[in-house]
């Protein structure tokens, strides 16, 4: 029985997972052209040829999409289950780029054919079928009207070399089994190679180690300014998609606070804490409509790698001060809005007896974020998402993204939900009283209290279940990121089929829309008949004043002038019909001043 080696078993299932999904792709596209760039992927260097043509064949725009994939494929290189086949991989993934051949050269099917004959036994004896996308009848023969790729034969010897490995072989495994991870805790996990190689942007030797840039404890080697892990495609979406939860979050937050504006008596305490938190998610949406106006590059990045640090003045720290300092006061605001509507339902507080401690709950909600933005700035730890391009804190460093945002984020939510829950026990106890007690009008009072109830309960269920999921995507982030970084500057068995060696995208676009959904159901509050009187209201003032200075204007401009005196003094014969001098003319002056010159109440119009 043929032993091999157990680092296979340890890759195959996340090459089938992301191949099997290419599957239907096209292999060849015979009139693509690109660009000639020098190879930078760490397998291919050295393969034969200096200069590969991207996008290559597989669609991949850059190098570090493609090294990233091909990676995948190293345990079974390094075990040299065939000479053929790193390349013929090379040639797939980093193909030769030719200044006079503008087209693509694709591997030749006898290529195919050796490093097929090679290794598809062992990924066999591990329930693996040589994947679809690198079928060999997808490739043309070589003869001499089809150029191809190829190298010369090896050896039988060689071409049979078994895999050396003097470790024990595991138990094959199926398709997705959890037993072909190799554990953390695995003696064999030393065996990792770590370097700063693509996409991973190396900051040279001769400079003095930089502390916070550094990425798998490899020093000077910094993040490249965008996502590595997603396709083009998927990251042109997550500037749509924070684009469109943003501009509604201005849209809905802004109409919030006009309401307020026109109508400021009507928000009184407790209630009024919503017009302060949907302040502060406008204004945190504000810097995310920021980035996406000057950038991904201008705000999140220093050159060719991601922002590690700012503290001084820049677009960075400018975004990074509207998304923070004011998503924490929102917060702040949200503990605020749950302790009024305790005081005020548990307590039977009155509005004067709350708004009287309005001061210090402005003194809570703008000096606590101050200090935590202070901290920040004072730490270093402003840094750039390569997902959004904002600028935020622990995008790069997990222990600040639990020491400034998780933290904190947690804290307030508890207080806030604390004070909730209480209050909504004494509003039960009071419906329950009311209920009790009959009498006229009871029934009335208990249905307005209800009202009150679900409008209460309904806002509190849309703040903390954004609030609660954006926890736990922080919270995601922040377990698995190591690995992530790991999985770009190691090559060892023990990454290569973890399923967390990657971010799962969907969670990262619910973070974004979560962080900006409660600044877009902020008006739910403000959603009543009110609202629409307050808007109409507006309306007819400013149709009133444009009435005023058109038509009415002109009218009053081009009134004849009064008539002199004495023209209106009748003859002999007209004293009866007049009556007593000036009393008819002075009824119609009167009458005429009344309806040209007087304007009715602007409220009616």
């Amino acid at each position: 029985m043929k032993t091999t080696s157990p680092i296979l078993v340890v890759f195959l299932s996340s090459i089938f997972a992301t191949l099997s999904s290419l599957a239907s792709s096209s292999v060849i596209s015979s009139d693509l052209e690109g660009r000639c760039e020098e190879i930078t992927i760490p397998m291919c260097l050295g393969i034969g040829y200096n200069n590969t043509r991207m996008p290559n064949e597989l669609n991949h725009e850059s190098q570090e999409e493609a090294g990233l994939e091909v990676h995948q494929f190293w345990p079974l290189v390094e075990i040299r289950c065939s000479p053929d086949l790193k390349f013929f991989l090379c040639s797939m993934y980093a193909p030769i780029c030719l200044e006079d051949f503008l087209k693509p050269l694709p591997p030749c099917r006898g290529l195919c054919y050796r490093a097929r004959a090679g290794c598809e036994p062992i990924m066999t004896q591990y329930g693996f079928k040589w994947p679809e996308r690198l079928e060999c009848e997808n490739f043309p023969v070589q003869d001499g009207e089809i150029l191809c790729m190829d190298q010369p034969a090896q050896s039988n010897a060689s071409s049979t070399t078994k895999p050396s490995t003097n470790r024990k072989p595991l138990k094959p495994c199926k398709n997705g089994s959890k037993n072909c991870t190799i554990p953390q805790g695995d003696p064999k996990r030393k065996e990792c190679k770590c370097q700063c190689q693509p996409p991973l942007v190396s900051m040279g030797r001769e400079i003095p180690p930089v502390t916070n840039r550094s990425v798998a404890g490899i020093a000077n080697c910094a993040y490249p300014c965008k996502e590595t892990y997603f396709n083009p495609d998927e990251k042109e979406f997550a500037t749509i998609w924070i684009t469109l939860w943003s501009g509604l979050c201005a849209a809905s937050t802004l109409m919030t606070l006009t309401t307020f504006f026109i109508e400021t008596e009507r928000f009184k305490y407790p209630e009024r804490p919503i017009v302060f938190l949907s302040a502060c998610y406008f204004l945190v949406s504000v810097g995310y409509l920021l980035r996406v106006g000057f950038g991904h590059d201008a705000v999140a990045c220093e050159g060719k790698i991601i922002r590690y640090s700012s503290t001084g003045p820049s677009i960075c720290t400018t975004v990074f001060l509207l998304v923070y300092f004011f998503g924490m006061a929102s917060s702040i605001w949200w503990v605020v809005l749950s302790l009024t509507w305790f005081l005020a339902a548990g307590l039977k507080w009155g509005n004067e007896a709350i708004a009287s401690y309005a001061q210090y709950f402005h003194i809570a909600a703008w000096l606590i974020p101050t200090f935590q933005t202070l901290a920040v700035l004072l730490s270093g730890a402003v840094d750039g998402d390569p997902v959004s391009g904002i600028c935020y804190v622990g995008n790069m460093n997990m222990d600040n993204l639990k020491t400034f945002v998780l933290g904190p984020l947690v804290i307030y939510l508890i207080l806030g939900t604390s004070f909730l829950m209480a209050g909504f026990v004494s509003l039960f106890r009071i419906r329950n009283v009311i209920k009790k007690q009959g009498g006229a009008g009871a029934g009335s009072k208990a249905d307005k209290l209800e009202k009150l109830m679900i409008r209460i309960g309904i806002f509190s269920v849309l703040y903390t279940v954004p609030a609660t999921i954006v926890i736990g995507c922080h919270l995601y982030e922040s377990t698995f990121h190591e690995e992530w970084m790991r999985s770009l500057a190691c090559t060892c068995p023990s990454n290569m089929i973890s399923m967390k060696e990657r971010p799962i995208y969907s969670v990262l676009m619910l973070k974004y829309f979560m962080a900006l959904a409660v600044g877009i159901t902020s008006g739910v509050w403000i959603w009543s008949g009110k609202t629409v009187d307050s808007w109409r209201r507006l309306s007819r003032r400013i149709v009133g004043r444009s009435d005023l200075s058109g038509a009415n204007a002109s009218l009053i401009k081009n009134r004849s002038k009064p008539p002199p005196p004495g023209f209106l003094m009748a003859g002999p014969g007209s004293a009866s019909l007049l009556g007593p001098t000036g009393s008819v003319a002075s009824a119609s002056q009167h009458h005429l001043h009344h309806h040209v010159l007087k304007q009715p109440p602007l409220s009616h119009v």
